[in-house]
């Protein structure tokens, strides 16, 4: 019986492996979720935010995103010296962010308008190390089809931030916990998935050389240029908001978003990193522009029917449950978590999408794509601010607009690789979740 369950195709089995670990690692944040909130405050997880905000704007340039360039090259030997350029550029990037925390400490604190997050700003070189060296063994392993060994990692370093925000939390540490706890656990992650790495791979290691190294960094420029660019805007606007709301707004609601947000990419990170992962390595071995989209549009459907029925009935019992799982304190955790899932649900079924600009090798397109969307971002930002609207009539507005964006990427990935098949569907979709998105707002003001 448990044969015959056995998925068929090594796609499947690869999706399955990391899924099955994903599931395991994003699981034991969910447990304990009704834990923290029980410990920490809405405030903590603002200060919180604020942190990883930084942390992750900075970690996009840690490894130049030559990361990204590991699973193209034909032969192993140049991957492996792409892993090493990679690792290099991490240490480098850490030591001048450490340079600049440093000498530049005070004006930082000020810009960021938070006094508590001056002592915490020295641990982000920390962070954005390690999560540099992590992404580079995780594209390696990926390469390799190393599936058991990301799976792995990745409950290591769930198990361990867990572990550590309840033991911080109940000893009184506050933000401090939540943001030792994140480091802890990438910490711990990197050293097991590195390990692993290092010994079974071993050979591959060993030929390693620096005039390849540089070699490889000068034909690969484009992903620290154009992609690095696109990446940096991306996420920069992605925790620009945070920024905003912290120096503008109070940090309770900042909490309230950053938690609600967490929550969500939970189980979405899980689709969309265990889909876009294989999904990856499956078209990087696709020349034809039409067989890459009909492979992309085929788990779209997938998903599709995999995820709309849940998610329907999860935003209709959310103000159910909200209060009695998480405690009163977040009750109004529920009216951000509906918000905020109408976009993240239509990623979810198209986030795999976003690697056909890597396969293609059009990391400029999404550069500009990426730009014009900040710029878009902080006029709508700018208008909010101005006008005062209220945190939550913010949150539907940008969330519209994320989605809005999400079907104009699909339709430049189209006209990128001449296709138009299928493109009524996905009109259909944005239409009801921003008349959803409409109804909410209205219902709010």
């Amino acid at each position: 019986m448990l044969k015959k369950l056995k998925p068929k195709s090594e796609f499947s089995r690869n999706v399955l492996t990391l899924m099955t670990g994903t599931t395991i690692a994003q699981a034991i944040p969910i447990a304990i979720s009704p834990i923290i909130t029980r410990i920490y405050t809405p405030e903590d997880f603002g200060v919180f935010a604020l942190y990883m905000s930084v942390a992750s704007i900075l970690s996009v340039v840690a490894t130049g995103r030559y990361e990204l360039a590991i699973m193209l090259p034909k032969k192993d030997e140049d991957a492996i010296n792409i892993v090493a350029l990679s690792i290099i550029i991490s240490f480098l990037v850490s030591f001048i962010a450490f340079l600049v925390v440093f000498f530049f400490n005070d004006s930082i604190t000020k810009l960021l308008g938070n006094p508590e997050i001056s002592s915490w700003l020295y641990f982000i070189p920390l962070s954005v190390l390690f999560t540099g060296v992590y992404q580079s063994f995780n594209y390696w392993s990926n390469r390799k089809k190393k599936y058991k060994r990301l799976a792995t990692s990745r409950v290591v370093k769930s198990g361990t931030t867990a572990t550590s925000n309840l033991a911080f939390g109940l000893n009184g540490f506050g933000s401090g916990g939540l943001i030792g706890s994140s480091l802890l656990g990438q910490v711990v992650a990197t050293f097991i998935l590195g390990r692993i790495a290092l010994k079974e791979d071993s050979l591959f290691f060993s030929v390693i050389k620096k005039s390849k190294i540089f070699d490889l960094a000068k034909e690969y420029i484009k992903f620290p240029t154009w992609n690095l660019f696109s990446s940096f805007i991306s996420t920069f606007r992605e925790n620009f908001l945070i920024l905003i709301f912290a120096k503008y707004f109070e940090l309770s609601f900042l909490g309230f978003y950053f938690f609600s947000k967490r929550l969500l990419m939970i189980p979405s990170g899980l689709l969309i990193n265990a889909f876009a992962d294989v999904f990856f390595q499956k078209i990087s071995k696709v020349e034809e522009y039409v067989e890459i989209y009909e492979v992309a549009y085929a788990y779209f459907i997938k998903l599709f029917y995999l995820l709309t029925v849940p998610f329907i009935v999860f935003v209709l019992l959310l103000n159910t449950f909200v209060p009695i799982v998480f405690g009163d304190k977040w009750a109004d955790l529920s009216i951000y978590l509906i918000i905020i899932s109408f976009p993240i649900y239509f990623n979810m079924l198209l986030g795999h999408f976003s690697k056909i600009l890597l396969t293609t090798n059009k990391q400029e397109i999404s550069f500009y794509f990426h730009f014009v969307k900040l710029i878009l971002l902080g006029v709508i930002l700018l208008y909010i601010i101005l006008i005062k609207l209220s945190f939550l009539e913010a949150l539907v507005i940008i969330s519209i607009f994320e989605i809005c964006f999400i079907l104009l990427g699909i339709l430049l990935i189209q006209k990128i690789l001449k296709v138009k098949k299928y493109s009524y569907l996905l009109y259909g979709i944005v239409l009801l979740l921003i008349m959803v998105e409409i109804g909410i707002y209205n219902y709010i003001i």
